[in-house]
């Protein structure tokens, strides 16, 4: 049987454990094994069980080769206990599993787990301001628009209208955006986006979007120092100022600045303790219990590196500002231990970046309810962001600029033509911009017609269309804007230079065609002397 990634989507722990269930039963190999002198068929030793278990959760994609052996040994207690595999005498139920000679069996019937009726989570409906309606007291007719600068293919949707091609446009006017306002485009744009990249139909499998807040999500973006670490308003829920030495001396290690090092042996691993107890003592993972399975479908995009980065990128705007604070300082510590070469280890047995993983990932991401992978996808993940961490807990750049290019589309005064929607998620950018009574009868007097110009010399020096098309945008062109037309071509002369005529050449002359024709030869009288 063959290991399939599990993408994102509801319900893919549930999926995963099932997958792994059914790939363990078709590669476990099942022999014939002797115990206190009796014979026990189609079973296998523990130590069996755990060697053919961590093979395949090492070479499966969604899982990987970081794995361990105890993790492995974790899940097969998993399995005793939900009677995926039973003891040679038809025990389960307990998770005594441990890697020894001990004899199990598969149980005759399927141990797959089904799938669970998730409620359906309502809807949240953003509503907007009434844009279309002016404000009392102001006239349409008086407003003043600034000439927008327009390209040839602007301006055939645009200028159109001047030879009767398009119905005429109105002016739609915009209230002013309150900071609520604001702050649900952000959660609406923010989930919509996140919605795209795991390629998902609905976020109401695997979000309650409900529980989004909005205010977090803003605080995430803006309130951040130069290092990109989140500012918290509420200064009392920042780390404790003992936790935040400790972890500055273990991440800065040899070079403590506001820590004074002890001389006695294993003091960084004391240090390391104090941290692990402090996260390890909390009642809630820093990622929350309400994102788990938004995090848990995003492991399924870890083959696509730039769309798992953007996904880990928007999940983590969507928590709250302190969790998000403390997530970026522990990861980065997390990060810097793992890659210093002079720290001394902290432990004795196990890798300082394994050690790192199995410490604090349960802390990261685990789920409400005890589920059998929590800690194989909270390592798969934890691993992911300790070598992505510097962009995986910035600001997503792309999100942030669009969003705020929607909220200035919605506060400014647009063109609408009759037909035509411009209250679109992003809609052409070609919107007049009010500017005071004087500086447009200065542009109505003499700037109106230099965009004119542009746009007629960029049709002129345009090389990618067809002579025919060029003399037939140049003839609309002529048509619409005479005075313009007449500048640039003031005689017929002027206008034959950029179209010549092509001089006809003459077929050469062969040399064939100048010899006389064949003549028979005459007898002629000849004279003699």
């Amino acid at each position: 049987m063959e290991p399939r990634l599990v993408g994102p989507g509801p319900y893919r722990a549930t999926r995963l454990w099932n997958e792994i269930i059914e790939l363990f039963r078709a590669e476990m190999p099942l022999r014939k094994h002797r115990c206190r002198f009796k014979s026990y068929e189609r079973c296998f030793k523990a130590s069996e069980a755990v060697d053919c278990l961590h093979e395949l959760l090492g070479s499966n994609q969604n899982f990987g080769p970081e794995v361990t052996r105890n993790q492995t040994v974790k899940l097969l207690k998993k399995f005793l206990k939900n009677h995926v595999i039973e003891d040679i005498k038809g025990r389960w139920g307990k998770e005594d599993f441990q890697d020894d000679g001990h004899l199990y069996r598969f149980p005759p019937s399927s141990p797959l787990k089904p799938y669970p009726k998730k409620p359906s989570c309502g809807r949240e409906v953003i509503k907007f301001p009434d844009w279309n309606e002016p404000k009392a007291g102001t006239s349409q007719e008086h407003i003043p628009v600034k000439s927008v600068m327009m390209n040839s293919e602007m301006w055939y949707k645009r200028h159109s209208i001047a030879i009767g091609e398009t119905p005429a446009c109105k002016l739609v006017f915009r209230r002013e955006l309150t900071q609520t306002n604001i702050e649900e485009i952000w959660k609406s744009m923010t989930l919509s986006r996140l919605q795209k990249v795991l390629g998902l139909d609905s976020l109401d499998e695997v979000l309650d979007t409900k529980l989004v807040n909005s205010k977090h999500i803003v605080q995430n973006a803006y309130n951040v120092n130069k290092q990109g670490i989140v500012t918290l308003e509420d200064k009392s829920k920042e780390l404790p100022h003992w936790i935040l030495s400790a972890m500055k001396c273990l991440a800065n290690w040899p070079s403590c600045s506001d820590l004074k090092q002890p001389t006695y042996s294993g003091f960084e691993r004391d240090v390391f303790k104090t941290i692990v107890d402090y996260f390890g003592q909390m009642k809630e993972p820093l990622l929350t219990f309400h994102f788990f399975d938004v995090f848990v479908s995003v492991l399924g995009l870890l083959q696509k590196h730039s769309k798992a980065v953007e996904a880990l990128q928007i999940s983590c705007l969507l928590l709250p500002p302190e969790n998000r604070k403390r997530l970026q300082l522990l990861v980065r510590m997390m990060a810097r231990i793992s890659f210093n070469k002079d720290l001394p280890p902290l432990s004795e047995s196990v890798r300082t970046r394994t050690l790192m993983v199995q410490a604090f990932s349960r802390c990261i991401l685990c789920s409400k309810d005890e589920m059998d992978l929590d800690e194989l996808l909270a390592a798969k993940l934890v691993s992911f962001l300790m070598d992505n961490y510097q962009e995986i807990l910035s600001v997503p750049s792309t999100l942030k600029s669009s969003i705020e290019e929607h909220v200035v589309h919605l506060q400014t005064i647009q063109i609408k033509y009759t037909g035509a929607d411009s209250d679109g998620t992003f809609p052409p950018p070609s919107f007049c911009h009010q500017i005071s009574t004087d500086e447009f009868e200065y542009q109505k007097a003499t700037g109106s017609q230099e965009p004119l110009a542009a746009l007629l010399e960029e049709i002129v020096m345009n090389k990618e269309i067809s002579v025919k098309d060029k003399k037939k945008q140049l003839k609309q062109f002529q048509k619409s804007y005479p005075e313009v037309y007449r500048v640039r071509f003031p005689t017929p002369e002027t206008e034959a230079v950029l179209f010549p005529e092509k001089t006809k050449q003459k077929p050469p002359i062969l040399m064939w065609a100048l010899k006389k024709p064949f003549q028979p030869f005459h007898r002629t009288r000849s004279f003699r002397m």
